[in-house]
């Protein structure tokens, strides 16, 4: 008896100094504050569509966010779509990225799109993964971020790619 008090105090003192991060969808505020109006990507700074901007949101104030790229008239042009802001450590299919600035580019691939994931600042390809055709009836959206409670998916169009959280 003693010993398994003890065992649940050990686990109830662990868990404050730990508590779970819970994931929530970022309002329109956080969104607004945490990305950029011109993304740096590689030498440019590329205007944002703040209308379609999506995100989550840990319990310590970490956003995780994606937006449309206006790459109109810009290098980038073609290659890149999306900007992604990441504040934790996170995994899109088997891209382990590290906090930080990243954009996205896809081609369609016979079974969805394949989807690269990029340095901003360097253009440095991270990898690709497939985002595959959803499977439920949602809204066709340029962009979400649902919390991994939900979905743990990014859509992108009618597409969607897994991640997780990794920290």
């Amino acid at each position: 008896m003693i010993k398994s008090l003890a065992i649940a105090l050990v686990f109830a003192i662990t868990a404050q100094q730990h508590p779970a991060k819970t994931w929530t969808t970022a309002t329109p505020t956080q969104l607004e504050a945490a990305i950029p109006a011109r993304a740096p990507v590689e030498k440019e700074r590329i205007e944002t569509e703040m209308s379609s901007a999506s995100g989550i949101v840990d319990s310590h104030g970490k956003v995780i966010a994606a937006v449309v790229l206006i790459t109109a008239g810009y290098a980038a042009h073609g290659k890149y779509s999306h900007f992604l802001l990441a504040q934790a450590p996170l995994r899109i299919g088997e891209i382990h990225l590290v906090p930080g600035n990243y954009v996205i580019g896809w081609t369609r691939a016979t079974d969805g799109l394949s989807v690269h994931v990029y340095e901003a600042a360097t253009g440095k390809d991270l990898g690709a993964t497939l985002a595959k055709p959803q499977t439920q009836t949602l809204p066709v959206v340029p962009v979400k971020i649902w919390p991994p409670a939900e979905r743990s998916m990014i859509q992108i169009g009618r597409f969607m790619l897994p991640y997780t959280p990794t920290e």
